[in-house]
């Protein structure tokens, strides 16, 4: 991987790196519980800005869209800076984010304080992933993802009946408070027990290329995300995705001509990094959409509250959680490819089950099948996680950790607004006034149609793959480079 952690250790100390774990998964843990309880108080959340509940995504989206734009600099911050330094300011930022959204008085308000929140999360969430893997051996990569992923998982879990109760019972600003004094512990644990951590700073920062890649990323976003909601003139949405695309354009050019590029698609000759890149952000647009689909089908086309749909929608989380123990032994019994093949289709079908919903279900079925969903959901996205890093070697470690970050967002914010587009576009295919049931359905089994080219594409990967990692007695395959 890098160093060894004894090399990374201060000489006064040594700190566990299952200590150094748990303090990086509570940042994720912030973060999780951020989005899932804002998922679940958007509703209410519109009433008070006095807006449509279908465009109140931009109040996710404006989020992910911020880190998709600056997670690209993270890995050369940290190597500059030290890891140390750049995580803990991380989460005094996205702590201050937390306040602003919690005082902002409109909805643009709101956006541009969660664009705040967005600059902190885009370091916290990758740096803190490179800490975990610069203070474990590759041997130890699978046990410490699932440590790792175990308080992150909780988030969602605590995330929709708690943004349930604030909503119906406090008010939807102490979503935000929640997060204070999380991020002023977590602020104080790093100082005590994470060692600053370099890498040698080979070449100069490539503020060329974060210009044209953030310009890049966020035109082509925010163009698909205003398409989505139907908002804006069709020049308007043009002259957005126009500027993405010339500007990504211009960023493969000088990205060619560059020796370390701000997002460097060198590392896609690596066959385990990219497989799992494409087929996990082709599941990532799944994912994504649910945390927006679900909370307003069972609000807005089942007539529960807030507090009724977040104590539905936290099952799954559940589900996440009871695979991350066992996590390790699947990935050894069964291997990465057949985790990635066969259980990425069960994980499909199980998404696009959630289309027939209906109220007259029992709500134990409803439970099952959300259970069900995020047990092996969580298994996939374990195995696309650990995989990813296989064949990465140490120097490259930093730049693979922030490209591989920037389109998970990416994929995030796209299951958004890709799930708002198919969710308008069956409104006005069916006349309705208002989203009703069958609109969500059609939304549901689009995004899952999406998902399922995942495990088509696996299947094309080496038997083999990861067996370092999983322990999986397939012969292991080497790494290919083509």
């Amino acid at each position: 991987m890098s160093a060894p952690p004894e090399a990374l250790a201060s000489p006064h100390r040594r700190v566990r790196p299952r200590t150094i774990l748990m303090i990086v998964a509570s940042a994720m843990f912030m973060e999780q519980l951020d989005g899932t309880v804002l998922a679940t108080a958007l509703p209410t959340m519109a009433r008070s800005f006095h807006a449509d509940p279908l465009h109140m995504n931009v109040a996710l989206t404006s989020y992910l869209l911020t880190l998709a734009m600056f997670i690209p600099a993270s890995g050369r911050i940290a190597d500059r800076f030290g890891s140390k330094s750049v995580f803990r300011a991380a989460i005094g930022l996205f702590t201050l984010g937390s306040i602003c959204c919690a005082q902002a008085p409109t909805l643009w308000a709101l956006v541009a304080a969660r664009m705040l929140q967005g600059a902190g999360g885009a370091m916290m969430s990758p740096v803190g992933r490179l800490v975990m893997l610069r203070v474990v051996s590759k041997a130890e990569l699978v046990q410490s993802m699932a440590w790792l992923m175990i308080p992150a998982t909780i988030g969602p879990i605590v995330g929709p009946p708690l943004g349930g109760f604030i909503v119906t019972y406090l008010s939807w600003h102490w979503i935000f408070y929640v997060n204070v004094p999380i991020g002023i512990l977590g602020i104080v644990l790093v100082t005590i027990f994470i060692d600053e951590m370099k890498e040698p700073v080979r070449t100069k920062f490539d503020l060329r290329g974060l210009f044209l890649s953030g310009t890049a990323l966020a035109c082509l976003m925010f163009g698909i995300e205003v398409a989505s909601r139907g908002v804006g003139s069709g020049w308007i949405i043009a002259a957005l995705l126009g500027a993405g695309a010339a500007s990504a354009g211009l960023y493969t050019v000088h990205a060619r001509r560059t020796e370390r590029p701000m997002l460097d698609f060198r590392l896609l000759r690596i066959t385990t990094f990219r497989m799992s890149l494409l087929c996990g952000s082709l599941s990532r647009i799944a994912v994504g959409a649910m945390p927006f689909l679900l909370p307003m089908m069972f609000q807005l086309g089942f007539g529960m509250s807030a507090a009724e749909s977040g104590s539905v929608t936290f099952v799954g989380s559940i589900g996440s959680l009871a695979m991350r123990a066992c996590a390790p032994a699947f990935l050894r019994w069964l291997g990465f490819r057949t985790v990635l093949t066969w259980v990425g289709a069960l994980a499909t079908g199980l998404l696009a089950a959630s289309a027939a919903f209906r109220p007259d279900w029992p709500l134990p079925l409803i439970y099952a099948v959300l259970l069900a969903n995020g047990f092996f959901q969580s298994l996939q996205f374990m195995a696309y996680n650990t995989i990813a890093y296989a064949d990465v070697t140490g120097e490259d470690m930093s730049a693979a950790t922030s490209f591989y970050t920037t389109f998970q967002q990416m994929a995030l914010t796209l299951g958004i607004a890709v799930s708002a587009a198919a969710l308008a576009a069956s409104i006005a295919a069916t006349g309705h006034a208002q989203p009703m049931l069958p609109d969500f359905s059609a939304a549901f089994l689009f995004v899952a149609a999406v998902s399922f080219l995942a495990p088509l594409l696996a299947t094309r990967l080496d038997k083999g793959a990861g067996a370092e990692l999983s322990g999986h007695r397939e012969r292991p395959g080497r790494a290919k480079i083509v």
